[in-house]
């Protein structure tokens, strides 16, 4: 016999459950998430249309301007030989945050590849490539950055390929950790018994469910790139003209930190503010796809 239930009460169960919010609702669900992603828009933008927003050409020197303070005619003041440093400041976040994003791509995509190998092979294929990422992380990452400016230059790529081959360690760590959890679960055991090759079950089944610990990493890795390439301006061995990025602009500033500030305030701000943004962004979707907090 069928048992009776109150009329009513289907739906009073199902409105005792709601329904959880999508994952994009989830990250911006905070102002201040909104706020920093929408900084980011701003800055981003702005440098992509650099040559159209600039007020002035990037070498355009006004010898009647040099160390201009803030104006109404130059919005930052000008440097040492007269250019407009909002001008510069536009040109310089082209670079900055290029390298930032590439590097942190780069970087998440060799340190998933190796963490996911590890994790799911186990074995001496793990212990390689463990006391490999061991190796890398004992070493100073901004020894390794200097020397190998040193051998290879300071252009833009080789800036993104040396911070990219000293960022990867990490991911790589994370991805074998979640791995490790992922490939003993029933749909991995399924996938193995209806005859799935390796490739296959690391590809289909396993990474897309261990990606999300990478991209929260990823968003990290881009402020931790631009301040490391900001170090390496910073100490003249980072990006070197004809390019020009946020670092190099503070390191032109050392010698008129005292009588023009402005030279290293407006560059040093723009780079803790997207720093910042990054990493609001990043807890954010930490946040979001942590299932305790969904």
């Amino acid at each position: 016999m069928a048992l009776a239930t109150e009329p009513g009460t289907s739906s009073v169960v199902s409105q005792g459950r709601p329904k959880q919010p999508g994952l994009v609702r989830r990250i911006f669900r905070k102002k201040v998430t909104i706020v920093a992603v929408g900084f980011l828009v701003v800055v981003a933008l702005a440098a992509i249309f650099a040559p159209f927003i600039a007020p002035y050409k990037l070498n355009q020197p006004d010898l009647n301007a040099m160390l201009a303070p803030p104006s109404a005619t130059h919005f930052m003041g000008t440097d040492d030989v007269g250019i407009d440093l909002f001008t510069e400041v536009l040109y310089g976040g082209r670079v900055s945050l290029a390298v930032g994003l590439i590097s942190a791509v780069v970087a998440v995509g060799i340190g998933g590849l190796i963490g996911s190998l590890a994790g799911f092979f186990g074995g001496w294929v793990d212990e390689i490539l463990m006391r490999l990422t061991d190796v890398g992380l004992s070493v100073p990452s901004l020894f390794i950055i200097l020397g190998l400016t040193a051998v290879l230059g300071a252009s833009p790529v080789t800036i993104v390929e040396v911070i990219s081959l000293t960022s990867w360690m990490y991911p790589a760590r994370l991805i074998r950790s979640r791995i490790l959890q992922l490939r003993s679960t029933d749909y991995v055991m399924a996938a193995r018994m209806i005859g799935a090759g390796s490739g296959r079950i690391i590809f289909l089944h396993i990474i897309p469910n261990a990606i999300s610990p990478l991209i929260v990493n990823a968003t990290l890795l881009v402020g931790q790139a631009i301040v490391l390439e900001s170090v390496m301006s910073f100490l003249g061995a980072g990006i070197q003209p004809p390019h020009i990025s946020w670092g190099f602009l503070l390191n032109q500033a050392q010698s008129y930190v005292t009588n023009a500030p402005w030279l290293a305030v407006f560059p040093g701000l723009m780079i803790f503010l997207v720093v910042l943004s990054f990493n609001v962004f990043g807890d954010a979707i930490r946040d979001a796809l942590d299932a305790r907090n969904n």
